[in-house]
C-alpha cells in the first residue's frame, strides 16, 4: 500500500506534511543580508531620519536634496522649495542651528555583570559601548529627535543585546528574570510613539533587545502561500528577497525601508497597500512570542481562520513590546502583479474627494493605494517640484490654464487624489474606468499617472523635511486617526481650526496645518495631519508642539475619531487608552500582563499611564526554577 500513486499510509490515510514540505526552496531557510548594517549608524543618521547620504540642504541660494536613493536627490536644485520655506514659516535660511555632535562620554550602565557573563555564556553578543546605547535609546518621535540634538537624554539602555535564533531569547528572558534586568525589543527604531524611550524612573538595569539580526527566511510554501520569516527581518530585506522568488508580501508603511516584520506585529501596523494585501492583523497567519515567563505563546497550527478563541494572535498584535518578544511570524505572500500603474485625480475641493473615496469604497473599487490631499499639502508637493527647462514651463501654464478656466476650479481649493494600482490587466483598466467615472461625479478628473507616481514616491522623502526644518527654528510632526465616513469631513475641519485657535493663544504666527486621507475602509478612512510651526524667540518649542497637538488629539476624539490608526499607542498616547478599551478592558490588560510578564522584564511602560500601572510590577523574580 505505501508504494501507491495516492501516497496513502497502510491506514488508508495521507501523511501530514511539515509546514515548508510542499514546495520548500533549495535557498531557505536562508540568512538575509541586510542593507541596515547591525551597528546602523555607520549608514543612517544618529540623530534624525534615514540614511545618512541622504538630506534637504540650503546650498548656494537654494535647497537640493542630497544622495541618489530618490527621485528628487542627486542635488538637484529645487528653487520652489526655497521660496516656499521663506513664505510660509518666515525662515531666515542664513541662520542655520544644527545640533550638537554624536557625544563622546555617555552615562554609566547600571551594574548587571553577572547577567552579561551568563547572557553572553549562552553565545548571545552584547555591547555596553555607549554609541551603541545612545543609537538604541530612542525612536524617530519629534521629541526623541530634539532631545539626542540638544543632548538632553536622561535614560539610556545599560547594554544591547544581539540574538540570532528564538532559542537565544528564550534564554536571554529566563536570565533576565533571574537577574531582574529590564529588556525593551528594539528592531528598526521607527517608532513615533515613545514606545522605545527608556523610562527614565527605571533603575533595574534596562538590555535593548535588539531583534535585527534575527531576520532569515525560515521557509517558504509555495502552495499554501504562506512564508516564515524571523521577526527582526527589515522591510525592504524581506520585499526583495520575496521578489526574487517571485512573490510578495505587500505590506509597505512610510517606513518601510527601516522598520521590522517584528515591529509591525507589535504595532498593529498598517501599509499603503492595505486594499490589495491587507494591514499587518490581516497578513499574519502564526505569531511566536517568548513570554516574559521566558514561555513560548503561539498558535498550534497554520491554518487560514481557526474557531479557537479567543484568537492569541491578536494579544500579540498590538502589545507594543510589554508582553514579550517577538520572534518568528508565519505571514501570506502573493504573486507578483502582472500589472502595477500609477493615477491622479483632481477635485474642486478636500470634501469632494472625500465623498468620491466614500463612494468608491461602498462600490469596493479600491486600487492597491487611494490617498486625497489637501490644497495646503498639494501645494506644498508643488514646491518640491523638479523643474524642467522652457518647454516643462510652458506645459505648466497650460494645466493651470486648462484647471482653472475650463474646469473652472480655484487652484488655492483643489484637491489631489493619488493612485495605484496592483493585479491583472484586464482587472486594472476597469478599475480605473469605474473609479474615473466616480470621480466624475463629485468635479474631479484624471491628471495623469505622472503626477500619480511622484505623489506616491514623495511618501518616502516627506520624512527627511523634519531634519531640514530643525536646523532653521520649525518643529513639525505628524499624527494620525482613523475616523467613520459620516465624521471624516467634520474632524478635519475640527481639528484644523483647534489647531489654528491654538497657534494664536500661543502667539505662533508662521505654522501650517494640514491634511490627507490615507486608507479606505467599508466604514470609514484614516486620516492623517502634519503639523509644523516656526519657534524662533519661544523658549520650550517642543512642550508648546505637545501641548497643542494634545490639544488635537482631544478634539480627534470629541469628532468621532481613535486614539490611533497605525502608530500605535506607546507612551505619548497612553494618556487616553482607558477611555479607549473602557476599564474593563484596561483590567484585561493588566491580568494579561501578570500572567505572562509577572516580574515585569517588559518594562516599556507603554499603553497604560504610569499611574495606571500595578504598584507591584517590579517584584522580586520567581522563575529561577526554571534555569
Amino acid at each position: 500500500m505505501s508504494n501507491e500513486p495516492s501516497g496513502k499510509s497502510e491506514e488508508g490515510r495521507v501523511p501530514a506534511l511539515t509546514p515548508a514540505a510542499p514546495a520548500l526552496d533549495h535557498n531557505v531557510p536562508k540568512k538575509v543580508t541586510s542593507v541596515i548594517p547591525k551597528h546602523r549608524q555607520k549608514l543612517l543618521k544618529w540623530n534624525g531620519w534615514g540614511y545618512k547620504d541622504s538630506r534637504f540642504l540650503y546650498q548656494d541660494g537654494t535647497i537640493v536634496f542630497t544622495g541618489d536613493r530618490y527621485p528628487i536627490g542627486g542635488k538637484v536644485s529645487l528653487p520652489h522649495f526655497h521660496d516656499y520655506v521663506i513664505e510660509n514659516f518666515n525662515v531666515d535660511l542664513s541662520d542655520k542651528r544644527e545640533g550638537v555632535s554624536i557625544p563622546n562620554d555617555f552615562p554609566a550602565p547600571v551594574p548587571c555583570q553577572q547577567f552579561l557573563v551568563e547572557v553572553q555564556g549562552a553565545g548571545v553578543d552584547c555591547t555596553q559601548h555607549g554609541e551603541d546605547r545612545l543609537i538604541r535609546c530612542h525612536g524617530q518621535t519629534l521629541h526623541d529627535v530634539h532631545m539626542l540634538r540638544t543632548g538632553t537624554f536622561k535614560r539610556i539602555p545599560d547594554m544591547v543585546l544581539f540574538p540570532t535564533c528564538h532559542q537565544q531569547v528564550v534564554k536571554i528572558v529566563l536570565l533576565a528574570n533571574k537577574h531582574n534586568v529590564v529588556l525593551i525589543p528594539y528592531g528598526g527604531g521607527t517608532s513615533v510613539s515613545g514606545s522605545v524611550t527608556c523610562p527614565e524612573e527605571e533603575r533595574r538595569p534596562i538590555a535593548a533587545l535588539d531583534t535585527t539580526q534575527m531576520n532569515r527566511m525560515m521557509w517558504i510554501d509555495r502552495q499554501n502561500l504562506v512564508a516564515c520569516f524571523e521577526a527582526g527581518i527589515v522591510g525592504q530585506d524581506l520585499e526583495r528577497e520575496m521578489r526574487q522568488l517571485g512573490f510578495t508580501v505587500g505590506h509597505e508603511p512610510d517606513s518601510y525601508e527601516f522598520s521590522t516584520l517584528g515591529g509591525w506585529v507589535a504595532t498593529r501596523a498598517s501599509g499603503m497597500k492595505k486594499n490589495v494585501y491587507g494591514n499587518i492583523e490581516d497578513l499574519v497567519v502564526r505569531v511566536k512570542m517568548v513570554t516574559g515567563r521566558g514561555e513560548v505563546l503561539e498558535r498550534g497550527i497554520s491554518v487560514p481562520r481557526i474557531s479557537c478563541g479567543p484568537d492569541f494572535n491578536h494579544i500579540v498584535l498590538g502589545s507594543e513590546g510589554t508582553l514579550g518578544v517577538i520572534t518568528e511570524v508565519v505571514i501570506k505572500i502573493r504573486p507578483l502583479p502582472e500589472v502595477k500603474r500609477y493615477g491622479s485625480l483632481v477635485f474642486p475641493n478636500f470634501a469632494s474627494g472625500v465623498r468620491c473615496l466614500r463612494e468608491v469604497a461602498k462600490e469596493r473599487l479600491q486600487p492597491a493605494s487611494i490617498r486625497l490631499i489637501d490644497n495646503e499639502q498639494f501645494v506644498f508637493g508643488q514646491a518640491l517640484k523638479i523643474p524642467g527647462g522652457a518647454f516643462a514651463r510652458v506645459g505648466e501654464l497650460l494645466k493651470k490654464a486648462y484647471i482653472t478656466r475650463w474646469k473652472r476650479m480655484e487652484l488655492d481649493k483643489i484637491a489631489i487624489a493619488t493612485l495605484l494600482f496592483e493585479g491583472h490587466e484586464g482587472h486594472v483598466r476597469q478599475n480605473e474606468e469605474k473609479i474615473f467615472a466616480i470621480a466624475k461625479r463629485h468635479g474631479g478628473f484624471s491628471a495623469g499617472s505622472s503626477n500619480g507616481e511622484k505623489g506616491y514616491i514623495l511618501t518616502f522623502v516627506i520624512a527627511y523635511i523634519r531634519d531640514l526644518a530643525l536646523d532653521y527654528s520649525i518643529v513639525a510632526e505628524s499624527f494620525e486617526t482613523s475616523v467613520p465616513w459620516d465624521r471624516c469631513e467634520s474632524l478635519c475641519v475640527n481639528v484644523k481650526s483647534c489647531v489654528r485657535k491654538e497657534c494664536a493663544k500661543h502667539n505662533i504666527q508662521h505654522y501650517l496645518i494640514s491634511c490627507r486621507v490615507t486608507q479606505t475602509y467599508d466604514a470609514g478612512a484614516c486620516v492623517y495631519f502634519y503639523f509644523g510651526f516656526n519657534h524662533a524667540g519661544f523658549m520650550n518649542p517642543v512642550t508648546i508642539y505637545e501641548e497643542i497637538e494634545n490639544k488635537a488629539r482631544d478634539e480627534i476624539l470629541a469628532s468621532g475619531g481613535s486614539i490611533s490608526h497605525h502608530h500605535g499607542v506607546g507612551k505619548i498616547r497612553s494618556r487616553w487608552y482607558p477611555q479607549s478599551v473602557s476599564e474593563a478592558g484596561v483590567q484585561l490588560y493588566k491580568a494579561t500582563k501578570r500572567e505572562l510578564d509577572p516580574n515585569n522584564i517588559f518594562a516599556a511602560g507603554n499603553l497604560i499611564p504610569r499611574e495606571l500601572q500595578d504598584a507591584d510590577t517590579a517584584t522580586t523574580p520567581s522563575i529561577k526554577a526554571k534555569l
